[in-house]
């Protein structure tokens, strides 16, 4: 009896054990890939397959993981290294990559220390395309140099199952003597830009004066044959109305009505004494004329305003102009034509015989 008991709490115990180490070989054989990571799977030394991230069961004790790599995008600095350009400029320049794993197994199994070769491919193919340029270039087309870099590095690390997103030259260093030289030539540059801005600016000036000075005499020649044109034309009316007003008095006298000239003469003459008094430069005015003929020259105008108004009454208040005096023998004071005889009015008498 004793010995049945034995029995069977040795059976339970090596089942027991060999149900631990079943759950042992299961957790052993449990792997868990995190995100952005992928493992190679290795059996007996040989790659098998790639996990991706998430949980997987392995055969324990016979596949193992093999290699861990990183699926995002990773920088390298490339350090500083000196290039001697096509023109024999001594340069220092350094930049970055960044390169992202595309295939896991090739990365792992194709090439050896993925960072180191990828440094050392960008060094190298730095100074073959650096080299391959001038100065002046390097310094000015350094997306170019980038551009570049990227198609021979990336093509290179193809196979490898990488992929190179970007390279960028940082910095690039010229020598110091050579950066003073490089100042000094775009101090004389600008300089000659800032003196052919300068001519051209007055130029420019100049010919815009040249214009406004050439339109001012255009448009004055315009004002002042405007202004003669005017003038012109102003006389030939002033001599037009001048010559009817002749004509119409020619046609008065000779229509038989002699006070036309009488009336002409005296307004005349009138003009005359009113200009002369209102001369700002006279101050004593000798006038050698006769009291007698100004009076005689307004009663010629009183005449002539009789013979146009015949029928309009005489104002009885108005003071008359008196007769003429009788001219002294022998005076030889002019007389004007209000004075003279007219023998042909129709009221003088007809002398005798004839």
């Amino acid at each position: 009896m004793g010995g049945g008991v034995m029995v069977v709490s040795g059976l339970t115990l090596f089942v027991i054990a060999l149900l631990i180490f079943a759950l042992a070989l299961v957790l052993l054989g449990v792997r868990t890939v995190p995100q952005g990571q992928e493992w190679t799977v290795e059996r007996f030394g040989r790659y098998t397959r790639t996990l991706q991230p998430g949980l997987h069961l392995l055969l324990p004790l016979v596949d193992r993981i093999g290699r861990k790599q990183s699926m995002m995008e990773t920088v390298l600095d490339v350090p500083s290294q000196e290039v001697i350009t096509r023109d024999n400029a001594m340069v220092t320049a350094d930049g970055v990559v960044f390169f992202q794993v595309i295939d896991a197994a090739k990365a792992s199994y194709e090439v050896n220390n993925l960072e180191l070769a990828i440094l050392n491919l960008t060094m190298t193919n730095t100074r073959t395309v650096m080299g391959s340029m001038d100065l002046d270039e390097l310094l000015s087309q350094r997306d170019q140099i980038n551009a570049r870099l990227l198609g021979v590095v990336d093509e290179a690390t193809s196979p490898w199952g990488v992929k190179v997103t970007r390279i960028e030259i940082r910095d690039i260093q010229p020598p110091r003597d050579l950066v003073d030289s490089m100042a000094r030539q775009m101090k004389a540059e600008r300089d000659r830009r800032a003196s052919i801005l300068e001519a051209e600016g007055q130029r420019q000036a100049a010919i815009l004066r040249a214009e406004g000075a050439k339109q001012a005499a255009i448009l004055q020649a315009e004002g002042r044959r405007e202004a003669a044109f005017r003038d012109a034309e102003a006389r030939e009316r002033s001599a037009q109305a001048e010559a009817e007003a002749t004509r119409l008095v020619s046609d008065a006298i000779a229509g038989g009505s002699a006070q036309a000239i009488n009336y002409f003469v005296a307004q005349r003459y009138m003009d005359a004494l009113t200009a002369v008094a209102a001369a700002p430069n006279q101050k004593v005015l000798f006038m050698p004329l006769e009291a007698a003929n100004v009076i005689g020259a307004i009663g010629g105008i009183a005449e002539i305003a009789r013979e146009a108004f015949p029928n309009r009454p005489q104002n009885s208040g108005a003071a008359s102009i008196p007769p003429q005096a009788p001219r002294p023998a022998g005076t030889d004071a002019p007389r004007g034509p209000w004075n003279r005889e007219e023998p042909n009015r129709s009221d003088a008498p007809t002398p005798p015989g004839s």
